[in-house]
């Protein structure tokens, strides 16, 4: 079998987004999910509207996103609106809080962790496909931040978010964080919760595209990320989510850049990798890939 094509452009721009989309080949039909990350207050490395706009509006998408399971400005709905708006994504399409009235739960095929369970905001149900639009990053908790883990903490509900850290012990946001140790464990668990969405919605119709811009080591759910200390590197886009966060992962370790060595030690230190390796366990894509530019 040939391997997944993994496309990349060093030009961060609206016009790099639609060229590298289009070159994916792909019709993401009927009503479009788009997912993003719409950023904790105080944050501001997230994607930025102006950039992600005239992609998100040519294939007529609509930006969602679930509740957090910590206590922040994006916990509650009304809060998270909010945010949505002060950060400026409802200037650029329509939104859709999709765990606002509550939370539904999709079988996960491969995996035992989730008991066989993973729960998204019920308004999943009412998208046929999705674009998966991922600022990579860094992570305090996953290492690093990409298609893998936008497409399994950021769709799940906010106590689906809870069951996926806890390694399906509790829902109870207020008490997951005494249930945090088993790092690996809740590395497979995000690499389940993908195997469920993707089953769901079916592989045809979900794209994948990582911005590798604002290189910090904290997520864009960090009120006060530390500043990047590496310079951006592109745009990279894939049917295959998991050769994405691979390369993406790769192409950090092995940049020349300097400023890297602090976000590789928050990706080792957590050992980030391992929602990759365990996704391609599952057979939700492929570790090995041809990297195409397409400047």
């Amino acid at each position: 079998m040939s391997k997944p094509v993994v496309y990349f452009t060093k030009d961060i721009s609206s016009q790099g987004l639609l060229k590298i989309y289009e070159k994916l080949n792909c019709v993401l039909q009927d009503k479009v999910a788009v997912k993003i990350s719409t950023g904790e207050p105080g944050g501001h490395n997230f994607l930025n509207p102006q950039l992600i706009k005239p992609l998100v509006n040519k294939i007529n998408g609509t930006i969602v996103e679930c509740c957090t399971a910590y206590t922040g400005k994006r916990y509650y709905p009304k809060d998270h609106w909010q945010t949505m708006k002060d950060h400026g994504f409802m200037d650029i399409a329509p939104c859709d809080i999709m765990d606002e009235d509550g939370e539904m739960d999709i079988p996960v095929i491969n995996g035992s962790l989730l008991q066989g369970k993973n729960y998204v905001g019920k308004n999943l149900a009412n998208y046929k496909s999705m674009l998966v639009l991922s600022h990579f990053k860094g992570h305090q908790m996953g290492g690093f931040g990409g298609a893998l883990k936008n497409m399994s903490i950021g769709i799940a509900s906010r106590e689906g978010k809870a069951w996926i850290h806890t390694v399906g012990i509790t829902k109870n946001t207020k008490e997951m964080w005494g249930f945090t140790k088993n790092q690996d464990g809740f590395l497979e668990c995000m690499a389940e919760a993908c195997d469920a969405v993707i089953n769901y919605l079916k592989p045809e119709n979900i794209t994948y595209i990582n911005v590798a811009n604002k290189l910090s080591v904290d997520c864009d759910c960090n009120a006060h990320p530390k500043e990047p200390e590496m310079a951006d590197i592109g745009i990279f886009a894939s049917l295959d989510p998991v050769a994405l966060d691979q390369c993406c992962y790769d192409q950090i370790i092995s940049s020349s850049d300097p400023g890297k060595k602090s976000l590789i030690e928050r990706m080792k230190s957590r050992h980030a990798i391992h929602t990759v390796e365990h996704a391609h366990k599952l057979g939700l894509g492929s570790r090995e890939y041809d990297l195409v530019s397409i400047d």
